[in-house]
Order: structure tokens, then C-alpha cells, then sequence
């Protein structure tokens, strides 16, 4: 028997996870505007396939729906883009400091962090982007991407070698 799904269904599964699908597109398009354009037509297909949803995570879900906008935009809009070879960086860990130079300090190599991750291939930023700043796990990011977990693993780890590379780079020079 199919189920039959409430606007109140569809926004307590789609509605918490608007700023994590927005950050996602916003990295991928890296354009603001764009990124937003992506995310309502990406929820315009989440509500068109909502009857599709079978339960679990609403959020992965979502995410996917604006992985695969995200891709579709990108290959009618840059498909130039999508040919980038994918590489990985491991992270290493940010002491926390309380006073005003340590803050400093830490907002700046964030910036500098921020500007290396949008110069990595689309792949690469992806990736980045849903396990160190959506902080999603392993399998949710197998089940978003459509990949294998050992293949998630695998391309985490050249995206955050690539990305220390870039850190590591002179400024105006990239990887």
C-alpha cells in the first residue's frame, strides 16, 4: 500500500537540510546565485519525486538530488570542468588558541583554505565538501555520490592530498 505523504511529511524531511544543500551546490557551481538556482530546481525534483522517497535519510537523499542538479548544470554550463583530473590531501589537525592574534591567524589560513578548496576540480571539492564540512560519513557520502565506500575512501584521500599540495603552493600558483 503506497503511502501517502503530507507538505508536512515533505518539509520535516526536506526543510532542515536546505543550508547543507545549498553549501554543497555552492561549492560545486561556486557562484552564489547559481548555487541557489541549482538548489530550488534540485528541491523542485525532490518534491516531484517525493512519493520515490522510501524512508532512511532525507538528508543524503536531498544532497544526491543536488549532487546530480549540481553535474547536470555544470556539464551544460562548464563542461570543461568535469574533465579535471581528481587527486586528495590528508588534513592536519588546528590547535585552538583563545587570544586575539591566535584568532586572527586561524580566520586567515580558513580563508586560505577556502580559496585552495575552490581552486580543486569539481571532484575533488565535492568530495571535501561532504565529509569535512557537512560532516557526512563514509556510506552517506557512498549513498549521495553512487559510488563504492573503499572508492569514497580512496578519492577523499587524493582530494585532501591535492588540497595540501594547493596550500602548500606560492600564491598565485596552482597545483
Amino acid at each position: 500500500m503506497a503511502e501517502q505523504y503530507t507538505a508536512r511529511t515533505v518539509e520535516e524531511s526536506l526543510l532542515p537540510h536546505l543550508d547543507a544543500a545549498y553549501n554543497l551546490a555552492r561549492w560545486l557551481i561556486r557562484n552564489p546565485t547559481d548555487a541557489e538556482d541549482v538548489v530550488q530546481e534540485a528541491c523542485l525534483r525532490a518534491l516531484r519525486f517525493f512519493d520515490g522517497f522510501r524512508g532512511g535519510d532525507s538528508r543524503a537523499w536531498l544532497l544526491k538530488i543536488v549532487r546530480n542538479t549540481c553535474y547536470s548544470w555544470v556539464k551544460k554550463n562548464r563542461p570543461t570542468e568535469l574533465s579535471d583530473e581528481f587527486d586528495e590531501t590528508v588534513h592536519s589537525g588546528e590547535s585552538k588558541r583563545e587570544d586575539a592574534e591566535a584568532k586572527l591567524v586561524s580566520q586567515a589560513e580558513r580563508e586560505c583554505v577556502r580559496a585552495a578548496l575552490g581552486t580543486l576540480p569539481i571532484a575533488f571539492r565535492e568530495i571535501l565538501v561532504l565529509r569535512e564540512v557537512e560532516e557526512l560519513s563514509y556510506k552517506e557520502i557512498s549513498d549521495v555520490t553512487g559510488v563504492r565506500m573503499g572508492t569514497v575512501m580512496s578519492s577523499l584521500s587524493r582530494a585532501r592530498q591535492r588540497l595540501r599540495e594547493q596550500l602548500r603552493a606560492p600564491a598565485g600558483q596552482g597545483v
